[in-house]
């Protein structure tokens, strides 16, 4: 005999909770509002939520790397996304290099009358000052924070030691890391609030040397999305004119980790919009390579390859809009690089099985 549900329990519970923002699950704003905002370039948004059409998600992300790894260009890039979209948006920027250039917004196109720059000088001014600015700001004000960087931060009691002339290194600084993105983590998710963390990484040594993220593992353990630049020099001849990044995923809620995602930057253009692309769809079958230095679709339907072109012309909205479109591509690039939460369970699990059957 099937167990009526107990509403009046459910109500109960709801009416007792001492949490102001409890709701049935369901109807929770907490996981069905959540705001997503795209960026200009495809593969930088595969990076942050596994989907072509996704993008920046609220939370921590980390662009982690060595210097002059574009970490800050990326943070640029996803800031000018999320004040396009909203124009009544502030960007609240936490800066302890002192190393970004108003000329540097400017080329990102970013309004730096809506940009709150806060210098800092130690973890705990940055601890109680994004403390109090979270307190403040109520669920839909418009707010994205980037803090460049969390690597070059010393603790307060670093700076008091070196003031009173002793040299010994602060054990507890990584303490103090921790407890600072512990605090901010809850509040970000809960106030649908974007944050971006530049930190560094340096070179485990060993017999299998690996890069380790700075800020030991409080930053770790509280960032959604960890991503851990690599690049290559792309040379014209001799000449260096740009470089190929790798976003190394090693830790996301969304993406695949251990995925590879190309992007490549030139010092004349930038970020180039369709990066990485092409590769993927040759993987998939929507391009072919009929001769070397040559490229051209496919037609999903018919299997017929179109025209040639070069590799210049795979870069143009002309080309590669109708194919990001695509529903078959974007399912594509999804599955290979987006998390499948039902897989996790398996496709026998019954629960699933009566979703599908449900929705069917």
């Amino acid at each position: 005999m099937e167990v009526p549900f107990n509403m009046s329990l459910l109500d109960k519970i709801k009416k007792n909770s001492t949490i102001k923002d409890s709701a049935i699950l369901s109807k929770s704003k907490f996981f069905n509002e959540k705001d997503v905002v795209p960026t200009s370039v495809p593969m930088i948004n595969v990076a942050l939520s596994g989907k072509l059409d996704g993008g920046i998600v609220p939370g921590l992300t980390m662009w982690a790397g060595p210097s002059k790894h574009f970490k800050t260009a990326f943070s640029l890039l996803m800031a000018k996304a999320y004040m396009d979209k909203y124009p009544e948006a502030v960007l609240l920027f936490y800066d302890s290099e002192f190393g970004t250039p108003i000329k540097y917004f400017e080329t990102f196109g970013i309004d730096m009358d809506r940009v709150v720059h806060t210098p800092l000088t130690d973890i705990e001014q940055l601890k109680f000052d994004i403390m109090q600015q979270l307190q403040e700001v109520n669920r839909g004000e418009k707010l994205m924070i980037v803090l460049d960087s969390i690597g070059n931060l010393a603790s307060k009691k670093e700076v008091d030691d070196a003031l009173d002339g002793k040299s010994v290194a602060d054990m507890s600084r990584a303490k103090q890391v921790k407890s600072l993105f512990r605090m901010v983590t809850p509040h970000l998710n809960l106030k649908d609030i974007p944050m971006v963390v530049v930190n560094h990484t340096y070179k485990e040594i060993g017999m299998f040397p690996k890069d380790i993220v700075g800020g030991g593992t409080g930053s770790y353990y509280s960032a959604d999305n960890i991503y851990i630049l690599g690049r290559q020099q792309e040379k014209d001849g001799t000449e260096i004119v740009g470089y190929n990044f790798i976003i190394n995923v090693e830790k996301s809620r969304y993406v695949k980790e251990k995925s590879k995602i190309p992007i490549a930057v030139s010092f004349d253009g930038g970020i180039q919009k369709y990066s990485g692309l092409v590769d993927i769809a040759i993987e998939g079958g929507f391009v072919s390579k009929p001769s070397p230095g040559w490229y051209a679709k496919v037609d999903q339907e018919t299997g017929e390859v179109g025209d040639k072109v070069r590799f210049d012309a795979t870069q143009t909205d002309d080309f590669m809009l109708p194919l990001i479109k695509s529903d078959k591509f974007k399912d594509f690039v999804n599955q290979k690089y987006g998390i499948a939460y039902g897989s996790i369970m398996g496709e026998t699990d019954p629960i699933l099985l009566q979703e599908e059957e449900d929705a069917a």
